[in-house]
């Protein structure tokens, strides 16, 4: 069965899972399949007309799928999944804000630290200590 990771903000619409057991032949599907077992992710993931939210990514074994082939690229059974939400903007410590995009990455920061709200609808700088 393919796997997905969940990132930790995502993680209380999953019951706490960190990585959840979906099935389906695309990455579609096995989202598919994640959104009817945690119904409840949906909305976080997806916007009301049906398509991906802009900041949510998906990476298939460390590749973004939109360089590859999107919602249709097909997943085998020890494929493994990762949702990455997006991060943009944020504030450095010198106190310099930027609003330009940054480009997420397998570890769900970008190099400013920022990251995705748990709401699924805004984002946040990173907590600084």
């Amino acid at each position: 069965m393919t796997t997905i990771r969940i990132p930790t903000p995502l993680r209380p619409y999953t019951n706490s899972q960190a990585e959840i057991g979906v099935a389906g032949a695309t990455v579609g599907d096995v989202l598919s399949d994640l959104t009817r077992q945690y119904p409840n992710l949906r909305q976080h993931l997806y916007k009301d007309s049906g398509e991906l939210r802009a900041f949510v990514n998906i990476f298939l074994n460390e590749e973004d799928i939109r360089h590859i082939r999107g919602a249709e690229t097909p997943v085998k059974e020890q494929d493994r999944l990762m949702i990455v939400p997006s991060i943009a903007g944020g504030c450095s410590s010198a106190g310099g804000c930027s609003s330009s995009s940054g480009r997420s990455s397998a570890s769900g920061r970008s190099s400013a630290g920022e990251r995705s709200s748990a709401s699924g609808r805004g984002l946040q700088p990173a907590r600084r200590p």
